[in-house]
């Protein structure tokens, strides 16, 4: 057991410490989410709406890393977060991301495709933790994300993940039992 923990301390300090080895080189701008490109012809004024405001939240908390934006934008106590490895609101969420992006400061989500049915939207994304994997498919994550709105309001979130790479099948083996919300999966 202590050999696995020894290992387990080695590679994610072999990993951190090449993301520091990053931060000294030309760091390539976040992706934007091309909103033009991605919308739908027969999305509905709501529908655009509630795609637009998703985009922007998105863009803010995983891209930017504008966790103040976020916060001021789109906090409301009504947000329900069903990721079991996240705190339940926003605040829970932006505490969430915070941690990852010291972790991991060049992550960012490339979205591929947006399906949006009145109140819901889904994103399906490919995530990378390094500048220079965007793009990479072998690489990272893909992240199938589906929120709800009310009144113009993010309530609810669920996500399905599906790690690409051996790192991160093992990243999220080792971090993704604890339970930090009751409000179960469904």
């Amino acid at each position: 057991m202590n050999r696995i923990i020894a290992m387990t301390m080695l590679l994610l300090a072999a990993v951190n410490g090449g993301y520091a080895q990053n931060k000294s080189k030309e760091k390539m701008e976040a992706p934007k989410i091309n909103f033009e490109k991605l919308k739908k012809g027969h999305w509905s004024e709501e529908e655009r709406k509630n795609v637009d405001l998703i985009a922007d939240f998105v863009q803010h908390i995983m891209n930017d890393h504008d966790f103040e934006y976020v916060l001021k934008t789109f906090d409301n106590n009504e947000y329900v977060q069903h990721n079991r490895a996240i705190p339940d609101g926003i605040k829970g969420l932006i505490s969430y991301v915070t941690t990852f992006a010291k972790r991991f400061p060049e992550y960012s989500y490339d979205v591929k495709y947006i399906v949006a049915s009145g109140d819901m939207v889904v994103f399906h994304s490919h995530v990378t933790t390094k500048a220079k994997n965007r793009g990479n498919e072998k690489k990272g994550f893909v992240i199938t994300d589906t929120w709800k709105l009310r009144d113009g309001k993010i309530v609810e979130h669920w996500d399905a993940i599906q790690p690409l790479n051996g790192f991160f099948r093992f990243y999220i083996w080792l971090t993704g039992g604890k339970i930090r919300n009751s409000n179960g999966l469904f």
